[in-house]
């Protein structure tokens, strides 16, 4: 709702004593900016020239005061950047809150907080406490809960500002619901290159997913188009306000594939923050296992499969499977149950080292630790016994156990033996296991349990320095790869996101993700989000009818666009190119989604050479969203202004292949045709 005139003026007279004082600040702040570089510059220039002069006591003291003093030059440099990236556009939103004990706070929302010279809070960060009641309330009774305990009152006005290059475009007074004013044209725009903030548009379920401090794991379950990334950013940002100990270093988050990790990377920045550490989980395993070349990709691994190009289908499904987690532990159980030292040796001349000894050590003294982490501890500790405390016999006593023991560190055979032994229910020949271990790479759902063998056997790669773990596209992890997870980030809380509506992995479905719960240790809340901004009524309606769901709700208001059925099509390249270029003359963003890659490289092929357009797989690191051919598969995440579902008449979506054609519809905002 459109405010007074008279209103209307007076906020544009606090526009303008908001944007001095903003400038005021920048100037100062930059010319102390740049006075902290010139000092710090000198002060690291003395140290160096005096080093000399200073005992150890006195260095580590100097030390520890110059990362002092260069944590608050960044943490000042870090605010003016903030300030500079708001200063054509301060705020955003507006609240008026009457206190119970009838104090009233004028509240102004920004990216970022701003005082005047008597430090009061003329800017309020829109992850403070009060600004809450922003997104959780509309006008009437509310409260908040901050440090001080939970303050209640009554919230006596919204507004929402349009602000551009510091002028004041519009003002509404609303209350965020589905005829919001500013929530619609947000939602009416055109795709961008890449994802962009939402902090003047969060809804009220997003918000309990973004402000909760309660849990120690969250679990959400998001519909196509609810914003499931961008509240997980949002929720980022709202942990490095709130949690002082966090840094964005602390903070990983697996994507899907790189196009996806690219389209992301500028939400954070765009909230004043750093952006976290980010990777695909295939990449992840490939620090782990050094003993293939590489690991083969999430998308490779399912284009197998929808590509038709996976001769032992049933065996994959097999390996992905929940069963073949006891079949490994059983396996590996037994395999350490057997392994022991079968003879005594000498090391040196005197000493006679016992194989029970040696028995009695591995199997009970250290049999908390891996298997071959035990070993390392033994020969630590017979090296110091016999050498009074020297580990510069550890190699001796190494290469001696391996000399006198039935068993050794050689991932290939154990993993190998166990396909070929009885624990594995698929009898496989050694020519068939062969096939897929004798070669460069390794097959992704072999490397997940090549990952838990090793980490059985010495230990997982333990990141304790991972304080939060982001998991986006939760669904097509199986059990296996979660408990991977949980042994690498012991001591991180977990943000899980997915949609078991939008799994493309064929081999492993969620009943509900909310079957996750059991995995992870501390306090574990599952959410769900039911609304969706990105399509409008009419495609979701179509989508809807893929799957046979009812409960999405739409958000978007109608746009009169049916979706458009080709299908028998006479000359393909002239329907498609003529549609492309409609498309292209109403719409910003245009994605040709076809069912795999070798159908895109095929319409790519024919219709490239009257038609500018990019040809994305899984490998492409950059590309521009105007236009573009991409498999479904690899669209996960990505969202478009219309789109066009291509599949060759030959080359249908199958019945256990309809939510991969969900995820390629979903992907669409305004206008979606169908081909075939």
């Amino acid at each position: 709702m459109a405010i007074s005139e008279v209103e209307f003026k007076k906020e544009k007279k606090i526009l303008g004593k908001v944007h001095k004082l903003l400038g005021d600040t920048l100037e100062e702040l930059g010319s102390e900016v740049i006075q902290d570089e010139e000092d710090l510059t000198e002060f690291k220039k003395m140290m160096w020239e005096n080093a000399n002069s200073f005992d150890a006591a006195e260095a580590k003291q100097v030390m520890y005061a110059t990362a002092m003093e260069a944590d608050k030059a960044y943490q000042k440099q870090k605010y003016f950047k903030k300030l500079n990236s708001i200063k054509n556009k301060p705020y955003f939103a507006s609240i008026v809150f009457k206190s119970d004990d009838g104090e009233i706070f004028n509240i102004y929302m920004s990216l970022t907080y701003l005082k005047d010279s008597d430090t009061n809070n003329i800017l309020y960060d829109w992850r403070s406490p009060i600004c809450s009641l922003f997104y959780d309330y509309e006008t009437g009774p509310c409260s908040y809960k901050a440090p001080g305990g939970v303050f209640s009152g009554e919230l006596k006005r919204k507004r929402q500002y349009k602000i551009e290059n510091n002028k004041l475009i519009g003002v509404f007074d609303n209350s965020l619901n589905i005829d919001d004013d500013v929530l619609q044209e947000v939602l009416a725009r055109e795709s961008s290159e890449k994802m962009k903030n939402v902090v003047n548009t969060i809804q009220q379920e997003q918000n309990k997913v973004i402000r909760n401090l309660e849990d120690n794991n969250l679990i959400v379950q998001g519909i196509a188009g609810s914003g499931k990334t961008t509240v997980a950013l949002h929720r980022i940002a709202f942990l490095l306000y709130q949690l002082k100990n966090l840094s964005s270093n602390d903070i990983l988050i697996f994507s899907p594939n790189n196009i996806f990790t690219e389209y992301i990377s500028d939400v954070l920045p765009s909230l004043g923050e750093d952006n976290t550490l980010q990777t695909t989980f295939a990449d992840y395993l490939n620090t782990f296992i050094d003993e293939f070349e590489y690991v083969e990709s999430f998308t490779d691994f399912v284009s197998r499969y929808y590509s038709y190009s996976e001769i032992n289908p049933d065996l994959v499904e097999y390996k992905q499977s929940d069963q073949i987690i006891d079949d490994l532990d059983n396996y590996l159980d037994n395999y350490i149950s057997n392994c022991k030292f079968t003879s005594d040796f000498k090391e040196g001349v005197k000493n006679l080292i016992l194989k029970d000894d040696l028995n009695e050590m591995l199997h009970d003294r250290y049999s908390k630790l891996p298997l071959f982490e035990r070993l390392d501890e033994m020969a630590e500790k017979l090296s110091s016994n016999y050498y009074k405390g020297s580990k510069k016999k550890i190699p001796t006593f190494m290469k001696l156990f391996r000399e006198n023991s039935n068993f050794e560190k050689d991932y290939n055979k154990i993993f190998k033996d166990f396909f070929l032994s009885e624990y594995c229910r698929y009898k496989l020949s050694e020519k068939e296991v062969n096939s897929f271990i004798n070669k460069e790479f390794i097959n992704y759902e072999d490397a997940l349990i090549y990952t838990y063998i090793k980490g059985r056997l010495e230990g997982f790669l333990y990141e304790g320095r991972i304080k939060q773990v982001i998991i986006d596209e939760a669904q097509d992890y199986n059990r296996l790869q979660y408990i991977i997870i949980n042994n690498i980030f012991k001591k991180a809380d977990f943000t899980i996101l997915g949609d078991i509506n939008q799994n493309i992995n064929p081999y492993y479905k969620y009943k509900s993700l909310k079957d996750l719960s059991d995995l992870f240790r501390g306090d574990t809340k599952y959410i769900e989000l039911l609304k969706t901004y990105r399509s409008s009524p009419e495609i979701i309606d179509y989508t809807n009818r893929i799957l046979g769901l009812k409960h999405v709700n739409a958000i978007r208001k109608d746009n009169n666009k049916p979706v458009i059925i080709r299908k028998n099509v006479e000359n393909l390249k002239k329907r498609i190119v003529d549609d492309i270029n409609y498309l292209q003359s109403n719409y910003k963003s245009t994605a040709v989604i076809t069912k795999d890659l070798k159908e895109a490289e095929q319409l790519y092929e024919l219709i490239k050479a009257d038609i500018d357009i990019s040809l994305v797989d899984a490998n492409t690191k950059f590309f521009k969203k105007e236009l573009i051919i991409i498999p479904a598969y690899v669209s996960k995440g990505l969202e478009f202004d219309s789109v066009i579902i291509y599949n060759d008449r030959n080359n249908t979506y199958r019945k256990n292949e309809k939510n991969l054609l969900y995820v390629a519809c979903t992907r669409c905002q305004h206008e979606l045709y169908i081909y075939n």
